[in-house]
């Protein structure tokens, strides 16, 4: 299991049915691609976040693959219809089989 992943999302605690939301989301991880080599020339396996999901009540709202060339830290930002109260629920997949999630619940503003 990679060390030091901690996932960070940002989602409005409240908003109005149908309104658009921005929804940011950070994972602390180091992305190794699998071609570098450390300082006894020894290839550094490859370790990357290799999908990420977002689902709110259960329905998919974005699904990203990724591959060795994305950065450090990957960052998504992208925006959602908000239909009714519920939960986001975020989900990223590893290469060494670990799954991180993490989820915000959003309110119905009167």
């Amino acid at each position: 299991m990679t060390t030091g992943v901690k996932p960070r999302v940002k989602v409005p605690k409240a908003a109005t049915v149908g309104e658009v939301i921005t929804v940011k989301t950070l994972i602390s991880h180091r992305m190794e691609s699998g071609l570098r080599k450390d300082e006894v020339d020894t290839i550094i396996p490859r370790s990357i976040i290799n999908r990420f999901v977002a689902e709110f009540n259960d329905q998919l709202v974005i699904e990203v693959a990724m591959e060795p060339g994305i950065s450090s830290n990957p960052y998504f930002q992208f925006e959602s219809v908000v239909p009714e109260a519920g939960t986001f629920r975020f989900t990223w997949y590893d290469d060494d089989g670990s799954i991180y999630e993490t989820s915000k619940e959003i309110t119905i503003a009167s």
